[in-house]
């Protein structure tokens, strides 16, 4: 049948592309649409078919000023970028390195192993070492092999499929500078670029006038097999940003600045457009980690559009063909206006990402940590304890710890090294130092985990990754570290030396994640901040610092050195960006897309149509998502006398859900890996092992920190209510399974918080749970709930747990009637002869839909059937 919208048709480049053109609705409704609803309306005219899309959804964007909030519509983004979570370590050729040796004449033990062709001298690596590193390395990659295969058997079986290969970069790094264009071709049509990717840093793209959000692995499967997103017509935010910037202020400042500014305007759910005079002061760099920390204030995107920094920049990554930019006047229903010459710099911290300190209250601000009571930010540490310090020996070498000390140092992955100037003004900041005589106290866990190999490029160009290294600063690798749990021991010295006098030791990262307990176990407050303050917060040693007052150190001289002595200036941060970053990064990214390396290179995979499973790999499983999938959609199924899994607080966050990090050797999952025969050397990371549904179910509710109300102390265990034992979350559960008992969560506010994770849904799910209960839901999370058929019942305002005398003990009975509606009430019948109200958090007619077919997966297998 013709396209409903042919007649939209127009063409460029002499007829030669072909694009639809909104323009020639001749409806004045669409001058007075934002730049990023505007994208929506393009796809769906693009994408019209009559089923999915429909003509009347067209209509209801373009009457966005009166349906937002109201009309549903689809989506379909031109890309969608999933993430590997296995953080394989920065690779090195050793053949490479050998022949650059040879080719120059230069001495191994010179050559650094992490960039051999570019020979940088650092007398402190030997070529044992160098050996050594790489037989780690290639063990790590055999660990990894079964799923590189896979990977690679992906990009084989599907023509549309691209696999970017190990050591290349991060997800996100790479979708910045390689992936993402102003516009798309295909099929001779041209159309703007979108994505949407399983991580919520995916709407660091926006940054770059590319309207992209993260969405579940769920809702990402869905897309691949041809479903657009379903998501109601948003609210869309103005931002005015005017004045100028304090040359002192970097982005992460600013980031933190617009965090909380938004955060306080209450726009959950809601798109923002940035305008106004100050944004032509953002370079893309800078737009894209502002964009990058949109999910902070629960945005679902944070909308740079494209204008001439925008075009100036995709010419330098010379990715700017033929296109059409779409630049028009934008207006808005809500502005909220930004001075950012306000913005002095911040850290965040101790324990959540909207805990903003100024720096130069950063000493003042910890010790009322100290004397607060435990919570959100106290620590309730006797008067008469925080002075105390504590001895320890470190490589023959005598030092003392005390609270405020910093342990932990790492500028890391994914907000921060999207952005040139800010890792540039970290390793000029680090030469400064080093140049003054400043050194980092060995005894600091330092890393320097960048986004992508093209960081390291220009870090090494400008010439200040040998300052990092001296510093302790060294790359170990690109991909989630710190933020997610993965950095190496502290020495033992230290650990114990925190454990003896019950220190508030602290970590300082560049990232944006760093709730309790998260980067370490012993490590109780942990701060955000720019790299160049992580740089020099590990210089200084501590936290309990006054910059202005106070210096970082002494030379060899005597000569106090204060920070603002060594803190480079914007201008001379600029010129070297311009100099040395741009032309070079881009071209060195292509060359190591196209050459790959010899391990991923060498890597064989079957030919076959269908994927090969082997039953002894404990990596790769054909999952049980669709087992007893009937080809008729079954009727609504009640609930009947279900017991409570776990009966949990407030801020249960996805890492408390479905970790990332570590396999514990007393974990379910160590207890089914060991029974495969494998060593807890062998275990490797729930990440790495998230292709295999035995160990990823059996690490869900598996976190350390988890507060299970049940049980009255940190751990992953629940009570079994009609044995009465206290059991690993995964036992009790197949023990109810087995008993064929239903299950439900008992929850607080903000349940779900965190990273966007596909297995925080998929393992409840496998976990036998029908229904989460909780007072109120992260919004991603509960459509990833929704997704895999799991329903999220909100207690009614005013209502929670406690209100209603809940022990979780009770046994509680859901009735779901023929014919469900979104936010329909729902009763709840508990075997204590109680009953209380719910709201089924059923947002569309689409969610209604999925929940009734057992889930997004479900309801796409039927549709293909």
């Amino acid at each position: 049948a013709e396209h409903p919208y042919s007649h939209l048709i127009d063409t460029l480049k002499d007829g030669q592309i072909k694009f639809f053109n909104p323009y020639k609705l001749n409806d004045p409704r669409y001058d007075k649409l934002p730049l990023s609803i505007r994208v929506l309306l393009e796809a769906a005219i693009r994408n019209c078919d009559g089923f999915y899309t429909k003509q009347e959804d067209v209509q209801n964007i373009l009457h966005w000023q009166q349906e937002q909030n109201k009309a549903e519509v689809p989506f379909s983004p031109a890309r969608v970028l999933l993430q590997d979570f296995t953080g394989i370590p920065a690779m090195v050729d050793l053949a490479a390195m050998r022949d650059a040796v040879a080719k120059h004449g230069v001495d191994p033990s010179l050559v650094n192993p992490k960039c051999p062709t570019d020979l940088i001298v650092d007398h402190s690596l030997q070529i044992d070492y160098i050996e050594t590193a790489l037989r780690n390395q290639e063990m790590e990659l055999i660990r990894n092999k079964e799923r590189l295969q896979f990977f690679k058997w992906c990009s084989k079986a599907f023509k549309n499929v691209n696999v970017v290969p190990p050591d290349v970069g991060a997800v996100h790094q790479l979708n910045l500078e390689y992936l993402s264009r102003v516009v798309q071709v295909s099929d001779g049509f041209i159309y703007p670029d979108s994505v949407v990717g399983t991580d919520s840093h995916t709407t660091m793209i926006n940054g770059l006038g590319i309207l992209g959000w993260g969405v579940g692995g769920i809702e990402s499967e869905a897309i691949m097999l041809g479903q657009p997103i379903s998501l109601t017509l948003p609210q869309v935010v103005g931002c005015k940003l005017v004045g100028s910037i304090n040359p002192l202020t970097t982005s992460i400042d600013i980031v933190l600045g617009i965090t909380k500014h938004l955060r306080q305007a209450g726009i959950a759910g809601k798109f923002v457009e940035f305008f106004g005079p100050g944004v032509s002061q953002l370079s893309v760099p800078d737009r894209t980690t502002i964009a990058n920390m949109c999910p902070e204030y629960n945005a679902t995107v944070s909308f740079f559009p494209v204008d001439q920094v925008t075009l100036k920049h995709f010419k330098k990554t010379s990715e700017l063909a033929t296109a059409s930019v779409y630049m028009f006047t934008v207006f808005f229903f809500f502005v909220i206006e930004f001075n950012l010459s306000s913005m002095v710099p911040y850290v965040s911290g101790p324990k959540r990402p909207q805990d903003r300190v100024a720096v130069s209250s950063m000493k003042e601000d910890f010790q009322s940590c100290l004397d607060e009571k435990v919570g959100f930010k106290g620590f309730h540490i006797a008067k008469e304890k925080q002075e105390i310090r504590v001895p320890f020996l470190h490589g023959g070498q005598e030092y003392q710890l005390s609270h405020g000390s910093v342990v932990i140092a790492a500028v890391i992955s994914c907000t921060n090294n999207c952005n040139p100037s800010v890792m540039l003004t970290a390793g000029l900041l680090a030469r400064k130092a080093v140049e003054a005589g400043l050194l980092v106290k060995p005894y600091i866990r330092t890393s320097l985990a960048p986004g992508s190999g093209m960081v390291t490029h220009y870090l090494n160009a400008s010439g200040v990754l040998p300052y990092f290294n001296k510093l302790g600063f060294e790359v170990i690798g690109y991909g989630c570290a710190t933020c997610v749990g993965n950095t190496a021991p502290l020495p033992e010295a230290v650990v114990d030396a925190i454990k003896q006098g019950d220190l508030v030791a602290c970590g300082v990262l560049s990232g944006n994640r760093h709730f309790e307990g998260r980067l370490c176990d012993c490590v109780r407050a942990n701060y955000l901040a720019s790299p160049p303050l992580v740089v020099a917060y590990a210089i200084a040693g501590t936290v309990g610092v006054d910059f202005e007052k106070e210096p970082l150190g002494l030379t060899s001289d005597g000569k106090e050195v204060y920070l603002r002595d060594i803190w480079p200036s914007r201008e001379e941060v600029q010129q070297i960006e311009e100099d040395t970053v741009f032309s070079s990064i881009f071209k060195d990214l292509r060359g190591r897309m196209e050459k790959g390396n010899t391990f991923w290179n060498n890597v064989e995979c079957s030919d076959s149509l269908l994927f090969p499973w082997d039953q002894k790999s404990t990596y790769i499983r054909s999952p049980s998502f669709f087992s007893k999938l009937s080809k008729e959609v079954p009727p609504p199924q009640s609930i009947e006398n279900a017991h409570a899994l776990l009966f949990l607080g407030d801020k249960v966050t996805t890492d408390h859900i479905s970790p990332a990090g570590s396999i514990a050797r007393v974990s379910a999952a160590a207890k089914y890996l060991m029974s495969k025969r494998l060593t807890p050397r062998e275990f490797n990371s729930y990440g790495a092992r998230r292709g295999n549904d035995a160990v990823m179910t059996r690490g869900t509710f598996a976190s350390i920190k988890l507060q299970n109300r049940f049980i009255g102390k940190p751990g992953p265990k629940t009570l079994h209510i009609p044995s009465g034992q206290t059991l690993d979350v995964f036992e009790a559960a197949d023990r109810y399974q087995r008993d064929g008992i239903p299950l439900i969560i008992l929850a607080g506010k903000d349940y779900g918080s965190g990273n966007s994770r596909d297995w925080v849904a998929k393992g409840p799910y496998l976990l036998g749970v029908r229904a989460v209960i909780a007072e109120s839901f992260e919004k991603l999370h509960r459509n990833q709930l929704v997704g895999m058929g799991i329903m999220p019942l909100q207690f009614l305002s005013g209502q929670n747990a406690d209100s209603l005398e809940l022990s979780g003990k009770e046994r509680f009975s859901i009735t779901l009637p023929e014919s469900l509606s979104p936010g329909q009430e729902l009763t709840i019948k508990t075997s204590q002869g109680k009953s209380f109200s719910v709201t089924a958090l059923f947002d569309t007619d689409t969610d209604v839909i999925l929940f009734q077919h057992g889930g997004l997966l479900r309801y796409v297998a039927r549709t293909l059937l």
